[in-house]
């Protein structure tokens, strides 16, 4: 058996949340649960899943202000993200605010991630993999069985995440990128943070950011 995604793109910024259900138990997760917690709701709903946990690859807002909301809601954990990004979440009410974002209140997970670490969806495990360099505490979730990643806001189609937030770092991300990624394989299929899916074989091939150099 094997996974179902659905994505959900949520907030005035379309972030990318997605509902990762595994077929074999029926159990779910969301990744990134930025906001529009009905939206979401509705789509658990129609995939008819159980969600037990909340996943969060970074800190930022648009990511996770509903985090907090859901896992009281539903009476689930969070995991994630890796503890360097806890500085975001202490100060997730001024952001907000600053960003005219719907008010979140500060909170942390119930798990913090780490490089090597696993996440289970029912039956099924995913692979954490640190990705510094847009936040510092960044994680992307790997379902190698499918060949897919959830790689918040490290990669883009056609581009990278900022780095010119606080403890932002444009070389650490594009290290993260080169070294940590690529090197998963061509046929790896990612969603992003914003904007439609690729593989790392196309970014690899011709992302202004991160291309190989042999491609040129």
């Amino acid at each position: 058996m094997s996974i179902q995604c659905t994505i959900v793109p949520v907030t005035p910024y379309q972030q990318n949340c997605s509902v990762i259900k595994c077929q074999a138990s029926g159990r779910a997760a969301i990744v990134d649960p930025g906001g529009d917690v009905d939206r979401i709701l509705e789509a658990v709903e129609k995939m008819d899943a159980t969600v037990e946990k909340i996943i969060l690859t970074h800190a930022h807002m648009d990511h996770c202000a509903a985090a907090d909301v859901l896992r009281q809601q539903l009476g689930v954990p969070i995991e994630g993200p890796e503890k360097a990004d806890s500085f975001w979440l202490e100060k997730l009410p001024e952001w907000c605010r600053m960003a005219g974002f719907p008010h979140a209140d500060a909170f942390e997970p119930d798990r913090w991630l780490e490089e090597g670490d696993t996440v289970t969806v029912g039956e099924q495990t995913l692979k954490v993999i640190h990705c510094p360099g847009h936040t510092p505490g960044h994680v992307v979730f790997l379902y190698e069985p499918q060949k897919v990643a959830w790689v918040g806001d490290v990669l883009f189609q056609g581009s990278i995440g900022r780095t010119d937030f606080p403890m932002g770092n444009h070389d650490e991300l594009v290290a993260s990128i080169r070294e940590k990624l690529f090197p998963l394989g061509d046929e790896i299929t990612f969603i992003p943070g914003h904007g439609p899916t690729s593989t790392f074989g196309q970014e690899r091939r011709s992302n202004p950011f991160v291309a190989d150099p042999r491609y040129g």
